[in-house]
């Protein structure tokens, strides 16, 4: 498991994407998400304002698994 530190109180899933690199700008969160699924604390999630805060577990389909730490 991977850990991504945040240092605002929250941060977006489709800036948690930037951030962990699986996509390259913040535009193709949209794309990204319609193609493939994500699972924010054991429910999937496809909404790229989603709201992530320390703690949150973030899964991709792909099997990659994130945690968010506040830094």
């Amino acid at each position: 498991m991977q850990t991504i530190t945040i240092s605002t109180p929250y941060i977006t899933l489709g800036q948690f994407l930037k951030e962990a690199g699986v996509i390259d700008s913040g535009g193709a969160a949209k794309w990204y998400l319609a193609e493939n699924s994500v699972e924010i604390n054991g429910v999937e999630d496809n909404r790229r304002g989603r709201k992530l805060v320390a703690g949150d577990k973030v899964i991709l389909n792909d099997g990659n698994q994130f945690t968010l730490a506040q830094e």
